[in-house]
């Protein structure tokens, strides 16, 4: 898929959540383009090959049950591959919904939302917070907005 079709596809969610959550709509799609490369390669469970409609690659348990699949996580900066239980949503709007409960309610993303209105400064917070353990995640988030969206 091509960004500005991954854009439109996704953006009226990502901007839903914007207006009940005030997280960037960037960082939603530069985060979700990432993780799914740019749903060319969406999470689905291994096994049956369900889609998991998962766009934030969040593990665990997700309203639709989850699925399992391969990952790669690093550990002291090395990848590491893994096999995880990811959250399994109905549609991508729940996968919105559920990401902005985790982002909003889990204390360690507090720093995060405190600069919610710089993307690019809530992304180097993320990482900072653990969202994901790739040691260059914020580098990539930003890239993405960059690139994509014109974002300095």
């Amino acid at each position: 898929m091509m960004p500005q079709e991954f854009f439109e596809l996704l953006r009226p969610h990502a901007e839903k959540v914007f207006d009940e959550t005030g997280i960037p709509v960037e960082i939603m799609l530069a985060q979700a383009a990432l993780e799914t490369g740019w749903l060319r390669s969406p999470i689905r469970d291994k096994h049956t090959g369900q889609e998991a409609f998962n766009l934030f690659n969040i593990k665990g348990e997700g309203p639709a049950g989850s699925v399992v699949a391969n990952d790669i996580d690093y550990i002291k900066g090395k990848p590491v591959h893994v096999e995880a239980k990811f959250r399994a949503y109905n549609d991508y709007a729940e996968s919105f919904t559920d990401y902005a409960s985790l982002l909003t309610e889990a204390p360690r993303y507090a720093s995060a939302l405190a600069v919610r209105d710089d993307p690019v400064a809530f992304a180097w917070e993320l990482q900072r917070a653990g969202y994901a353990t790739d040691p260059k995640y914020a580098s990539k988030l930003v890239s993405i907005m960059q690139r994509h969206m014109g974002m300095s």
